[in-house]
């Protein structure tokens, strides 16, 4: 039985993210942005008390893509996304387990926000970041770590919120995780982002080895073929095979733009490179169009949805459309991946294959990274893209006491390079053997003491005014 707790706080904090490249992807590029750090204090029933963390980057424009908001607007919505999070789980005055906390507060959570005019894919964001935190201390009283506790349901996991599955499929498909050691990185390629000569797509210094790249999509399909044939050339001279996947981030209008560009595949010998490696395609159309358009036909080539998994609910429905996948991602909630998982590993009879892919909304060094990294190697997620070492240099603006911390604790994640500790990645992995440590997938949490609190949300007559 899973253990119950209480929370007793919940405190926010931010810090400044500078990245060392633009970072491009859908209608936005990104220079700086927050990241968020999350530290709740738990009474664990019968174990007295604990403190737990979570960290995660508020990026703009992509919970949340509407035009008429600007960045900064949807920055903000993130953040109040955290403070009625906050409120709500603050409300709950019993003992409860991690996941019956969850859902005791999502769906207020979801009704509340839907009242501020902020959608359901940036409501989830304020309980995903609590919900890590809160595993964090739980895992900490337990004196256990994430595998061997998320083994054993540890956070009280059940079909509630998921009535598609029954709670023993969840059980059982925890009991029979074995985490991976290892995890292939999958380097992004920004619409930026160089694609020929140094610092280009099969520049090794650039790529750290990989042997799976994500390549971001505009909603063209001409600008996009062409551009794809360019990266194909570069990437057939890296001496070792690869696999790439595609994200177009909302950009392609509707179903016609997104056939004219998979014709374009199938038939164009210069595509030939990309397509016969291509594993899948990631959310092409807008999350409203993509709920209103069966794929059909278009359906044999794979595709994923990751911005419409706003919901519980979102991968059946992606499923009756012709959607083979949807992604991992820890800011839209860690227990909603493992539920899709279980999906995933049920539905995958015979020729039929679903899948959850692991997918990097910028995870800084450190916690951030460290838990994604975790979930992934929990529910058997072989690569995952890593946008954190590629787009901000190393940890960033973190002091380097605090850098030098993490590294001393996690020699296997990190390496000093002389200017600054980085990820360590070994032939295209990074591993995951010290992500074992007593906690979420963590021996060290950040100093808070160097942290600014969370920036007060404007409300939205604020930032019509």
């Amino acid at each position: 039985m899973s253990p119950r707790l209480k929370l007793r706080d919940i405190a926010f904090f931010e810090r400044p993210v500078h990245f060392a490249r633009p970072f491009r992807f859908g209608a936005i590029t990104i220079n700086a942005t927050p990241q968020l750090f999350v530290r709740v204090e738990i009474e664990v029933e019968g174990k007295g008390a604990a403190t737990g963390a979570g960290a995660e980057m508020l990026v703009p424009k992509w919970f949340d893509k509407r035009p008429e908001l600007t960045p900064a607007q949807t920055v903000d919505g993130l953040r109040r996304s955290l403070e009625i999070a906050r409120g709500l789980y603050l409300a709950q005055s019993g003992f409860e387990t991690p996941f019956g906390l969850h859902a005791a507060c999502i769906g207020a959570q979801v009704a509340a926000c839907a009242k501020e005019n902020i959608p359901p894919l940036a409501a989830a964001y304020g309980p995903a970041e609590i919900d890590k935190a809160i595993l964090d201390a739980l895992l900490r009283a337990a004196g256990t770590n994430v595998f061997d506790g998320m083994a054993g349901n540890i956070a009280g996991i059940d079909a509630r919120l998921s009535p598609d599955v029954q709670g023993s499929d969840i059980t059982q498909f925890l009991a029979a995780r074995k985490p991976l050691p290892r995890v292939a990185i999958r380097h992004t390629v920004g619409l930026d982002d160089a694609v020929e000569g140094e610092g280009g797509v099969a520049d090794t210094h650039e790529n750290a080895g990989a042997r799976y790249f994500k390549l971001k999509l505009s909603g063209d399909p001409a600008a996009d073929a062409e551009r794809l044939a360019r990266i194909g050339r570069e990437l057939n001279t890296l001496g070792h095979d690869y696999k790439v996947t595609l994200d177009a981030n909302e950009q392609y209008a509707d179903l016609a733009a997104l056939r004219a560009l998979i014709d374009r595949l199938d038939r164009d010998a210069d595509l030939w490179p990309i397509a016969s490696r291509l594993l899948y395609v990631e959310q092409p159309m807008p999350r409203d169009i993509t709920r209103q358009s069966p794929l059909g036909a278009l359906a044999a080539h794979g595709f994923i949805i990751d911005e419409a998994d706003d919901s519980y609910d979102a991968f059946p429905a992606a499923r009756a459309l012709g959607y083979c996948g949807i992604s991992s991602k820890s800011c839209k909630g860690l227990y909603k991946s493992i539920v899709n998982a279980t999906r995933a590993a049920k539905w995958s009879t015979g020729t039929e294959r679903f899948f959850v892919t692991g997918e990097d909304l910028t995870c800084q060094a450190g916690l951030a990274v460290q838990q994604d990294l975790a979930l992934g190697a929990l529910i058997g997620v072989t690569h995952a893209e890593r946008n954190g070492h590629h787009y901000v240099d190393g940890f960033g603006e973190t002091p380097a006491v605090e850098a030098q911390a993490f590294a001393a604790a996690h020699p296997d994640l990190y390496v000093d390079t002389g200017q600054g500790v980085r990820l360590s990645i070994h032939d295209g992995d990074l591993l995951t053997g010290s992500l074992d440590a007593t906690g979420f997938a963590t021996s060290v949490h950040p100093d808070w003491s160097t942290l600014g609190p969370l920036a007060q949300p404007k409300s939205r007559q604020e930032q019509l005014a």
